[in-house]
C-alpha cells in the first residue's frame, strides 16, 4: 500500500439524482482506514445545489467536527449570492484549506468578473480554490441533471484571474489536463493541481502518461468519494509506476 496518502477529492451528503451507498463522513473514515489513508479534503454534495451555500457548510463543518484530525472540511463558496465573503472568512477561521465552488450549479459564468473576485478572495486569505469539471459522468446523468461541466476556458480564466490564487481542479480527464496546461504558461501551471480520479490508468495508461509529460508533481491523491470506489485511485496508482 503507498503511504501517506492524502485524499483531496472526497465528498459526503447525498445526491439529488441518484442513492449514494452511505455518504457520510463514518463511512469515509471506515473506508480510509481501510485503504491506509491518511486524511482526507471533504466537500458537501448538497451544497452544489443549495442557493444559498451557508447552511451546507454548516452542515459539513458539524459533521467533520468530531473527525478533524483526519477530515478537512473544504466549505462552497457561490460568489453570485450576497455576503458570499463570510464564507472564505469562515473558512479560513477554521482551518480550511480551500473552498469549492460550481459556477453551473450556482448559476455564474466560470469566465466572468465574479470568478476573478472568487479567486482573489482565494487568494488573499491563503485558501486553494478547488473546482469541479464534473459531479457525474454524462452516461450516467438524469434528465433534471444538466449543468455544464468546466471547459479549458473556464480553468485557464480562474488561474488567470489572480496572480496568486492556487486551483485544484477535480474530476479532469486527460484531454482537459493537456489542453490548459499546455496552453498556460509555466507560472500558471505551477499553480493548478489536478487530482487523479477521473483520469485513466492501465491499460490506456493515462495516468502515466501524464505524469511524465505535466509532471507528477502536478497531480494530487483523490478519489472522488462516495461517487466512486475509492480502491480504484489506489489502484491506479500502483499500476501506473
Amino acid at each position: 500500500m503507498i503511504p501517506s496518502l492524502v485524499d483531496h477529492n472526497a465528498l459526503i451528503g447525498p445526491y439529488p439524482f441518484r442513492a449514494l451507498p452511505a455518504p457520510t463522513a463514518e463511512r469515509l473514515l471506515a473506508e480510509m482506514a481501510r485503504l491506509e489513508i491518511e486524511s482526507a479534503w471533504v466537500g458537501h454534495v448538497p451544497t452544489a445545489f443549495y442557493r444559498d451555500v451557508a447552511a451546507g457548510n454548516e452542515e459539513l463543518l458539524a459533521a467533520l467536527e468530531p473527525h478533524r484530525e483526519r477530515l478537512l472540511p473544504v466549505p462552497a463558496v457561490n460568489p453570485a449570492y450576497p455576503g458570499w465573503e463570510r464564507e472564505i472568512a469562515r473558512a479560513r477561521a477554521a482551518g480550511c484549506p480551500g473552498v469549492r465552488t460550481y459556477p453551473a450549479h450556482h448559476g455564474f459564468d466560470a469566465a466572468g468578473p465574479l470568478m476573478g473576485e472568487l479567486a482573489q478572495g482565494c487568494a488573499e486569505s491563503g485558501l486553494d480554490l478547488v473546482l469541479t469539471v464534473r459531479l457525474e459522468d454524462g452516461r450516467q446523468r438524469h434528465a433534471l441533471d444538466v449543468a455544464a461541466e468546466l471547459l479549458g476556458a473556464d480553468v485557464r480564466a480562474a488561474v488567470r484571474a489572480h496572480p496568486a490564487v492556487r486551483l485544484l481542479v477535480t474530476n479532469a480527464g486527460r484531454a482537459l489536463v493537456e489542453e490548459v496546461h499546455f496552453g498556460a504558461t509555466a507560472a500558471e501551471a505551477e499553480r493548478i493541481r489536478w487530482d487523479i480520479s477521473w483520469i485513466w490508468g492501465p491499460p490506456e495508461d493515462d495516468l502515466a502518461h501524464l505524469f511524465r509529460t505535466v509532471g507528477r508533481e502536478r497531480f494530487v491523491f483523490g478519489t472522488h468519494f462516495p461517487f466512486r470506489l475509492p480502491e480504484a485511485a489506489i489502484a491506479k496508482l500502483e499500476l501506473s509506476e
